[in-house]
């Protein structure tokens, strides 16, 4: 059963999604690719205690890597993605070729793309640290201003 609430953030409204008390989805307002809202249960705060701590202790730069249980949902090779962006380390950044190259698929970086963009776990699953190879900053689900502010603040740049 799914249950969802919505917590205040730096970043803005947040839309945490917990399936069986486990989080399966973190949505901003806006977002591409964001399911519709009578997809994400009923509103209860209860399931979201440790996922609202990690968050806060994040946007208050004392948090570096989530340990949150999550259950993500999509094909195998979006799951291998999401596992792989988990692996980029906070203040840094990967292009989309490095991800499908540690993927073993080196010539899968667009597949990469669509499936980072697919993420339904953002920030928490930091699909925000993937950038293009000319290190510019390229789509972002959430906008390419918020994804500024997310790796500058992960940088070092200050809170938001």
């Amino acid at each position: 059963m799914k249950h969802h609430t919505v917590i205040d953030s730096p970043y803005g409204p947040l839309t945490l999604v917990a399936d069986d008390g486990v989080l399966c989805g973190l949505y901003m307002e806006a977002q591409r690719h964001r399911p519709p809202q009578e997809t994400f249960g009923v509103r209860d705060d209860t399931p979201f205690a440790e996922a609202e701590e990690q968050l806060a202790a994040y946007f208050a730069g004392e948090l570096k890597e989530f340990t949150l249980e999550l259950r993500l949902t999509g094909t195998p090779f979006q799951r291998r993605v999401w596992q792989e962006l988990r692996r980029i380390p906070y203040g840094e950044t990967r292009t989309y070729g490095e991800l499908a190259a540690a993927l073993g698929s080196p010539t899968a970086s667009r597949a990469v793309g669509l499936a980072n963009g697919r993420n339904p776990v953002g920030i928490i699953v930091p699909c925000h640290r993937v950038i293009g190879a000319n290190g510019s900053l390229t789509g972002y689900g959430g906008g390419l201003d918020r994804k500024r502010l997310l790796l500058d603040f992960e940088r070092g740049a200050g809170l938001f």
